[in-house]
């Protein structure tokens, strides 16, 4: 029988590390240059100014919701942002931000944070905003 990390269902730990070849994979495609959720709190993230080209893995409390209105704010602001966040297809802040998105890529199976021995207890979604390149007819 899988045991389940109980730390996954609360709010009192809100650093779980991003699976290292799910962030290489990413910043690869995206080239980041800010992370406003860094696993060593030096930055306040949710009153700093961003990069340009955003990684957000945020604490995944009831804080979340603030965090992805922040990242949406970046992005009208013409900042491309990438989230990875769990897919509460349900929640307020999923219908009011998640769903404006330039895309939403559902992860299949479940990710194993921090390098954990099992996996989360929840699937998990990139989420990317990303001002559109302009067509342009020659």
């Amino acid at each position: 029988m899988t045991r389940v990390n109980r730390g996954l269902f609360t709010s009192r730990r809100g650093d779980w590390k991003t699976p290292r070849a799910l962030y290489q994979g990413l910043h690869a495609e995206f080239s980041f240059d800010y992370d406003p959720c860094p696993t060593r709190p030096n930055i306040n993230g949710l009153e700093s100014e961003w990069g340009q080209i955003n990684f957000v893995n945020p604490p995944y409390g009831r804080e979340i919701g603030k965090w992805i209105k922040k990242g949406f704010e970046e992005y009208l602001k013409g900042k491309t942002v990438v989230f990875l966040l769990p897919s509460r297809t349900d929640t307020k802040w999923w219908h009011d931000y998640i769903m404006q998105a330039t895309e939403i890529r559902f992860i299949r199976g479940r990710l194993k944070f921090d390098d954990q021995k099992n996996p989360a207890p929840f699937p998990s979604v990139i989420v990317v905003f990303k001002t559109q390149e302009k067509w342009t007819t020659e």
